[in-house]
């Protein structure tokens, strides 16, 4: 199975605000990148978030084994500690019995790990502390952010 690491981020002018996200795959074999990235006009931090984490699986042609960087504590808690499971069993609410926010992104996102086929391991990172490819991230994610406006400018 071929073995890729995966850096997401996601940014928001405002909270909700526009928003954009991005990631980075990286091949371990060949060392060859691809980087993607886009917007939304009405969003929030979180959600993007969770969008650089879909579409970055989406963009996996065959079943991987991915380390995925996050500095999301929202993404990779939610895989690594349970939270997901607990979601699930108890119809996608929370222990408060409130609904889960971004069910939909939620649910997307399990069915891209459980049914792409995809070996996943979320690891966390602190975000803004010198690693090339989350820095990376960031700054595709405010570019998309940025383009967004400007042609909204237009």
């Amino acid at each position: 199975m071929r073995r890729v690491n995966i850096w997401t981020d996601g940014a928001c002018k405002g909270n909700p605000g526009p928003g954009g996200w991005a990631f980075v795959i990286e091949d371990e074999v060949t060392g060859k990148t691809l980087e993607k990235c886009g917007a939304e006009k009405e969003t929030t931090n979180n959600r993007m978030e969770l969008r650089a984490v879909i579409e970055s699986l989406k963009s996996l042609r065959k079943p991987c084994q991915v380390t995925l960087y996050s500095d999301s504590e929202y993404v990779c808690s939610a895989f690594n500690r349970g939270w997901l499971a607990s979601w699930r069993k108890h119809g996608w609410r929370t222990a408060s019995k409130k609904p889960v926010a971004n069910a939909e992104c939620w649910q997307e996102l399990v069915s891209l790990v459980e049914d792409g086929g995809h070996d996943v391991s979320f690891v966390w990172v602190k975000g803004h502390a010198g690693n090339q490819y989350n820095e990376r991230c960031d700054e595709l994610a405010n570019q998309a952010v940025s383009r967004l406006l400007e042609s909204e400018m237009v």
